[in-house]
């Protein structure tokens, strides 16, 4: 496997996961699905970045590698790449709170 196909791969999994997970998608197409989705288990795995990763990665790895163990080590190589992504492209709220001391 070249370099180059696991980067891109890294990519598109993080750009697929994220529109599913964070945005509205073309006309809406994304948010229109979560309103009809009334199972816990999807509408909750549409909303979780890390979770979501997983599935989305598991096709591109099983496309992407030759012999088994090779395919499972890059499915969960994509999926964390999209993760390192996600953490390091996302505003950290949490940080940001003021400090609270009572007098």
């Amino acid at each position: 496997m070249q370099w180059f196909y696991f980067v891109a791969s890294v990519l598109a999994v993080w750009r697929v996961t994220h529109l599913i997970s964070s945005e509205d998608g073309p006309f809406d197409i994304i948010f229109r699905i979560r309103k009809k989705i009334h199972n816990r288990f999807l509408s909750g795995l549409m909303d979780c970045f890390y979770c979501l990763s997983v599935w989305i990665a598991f096709p591109v790895g099983c496309w992407l590698g030759i012999i088994w163990i090779d395919k499972i080590l890059i499915w969960w190589a994509l999926s964390g790449a999209a993760c390192l992504l996600e953490r390091a492209t996302t505003k950290n709220d949490h940080d940001n709170k003021p400090e609270y001391k009572e007098d």
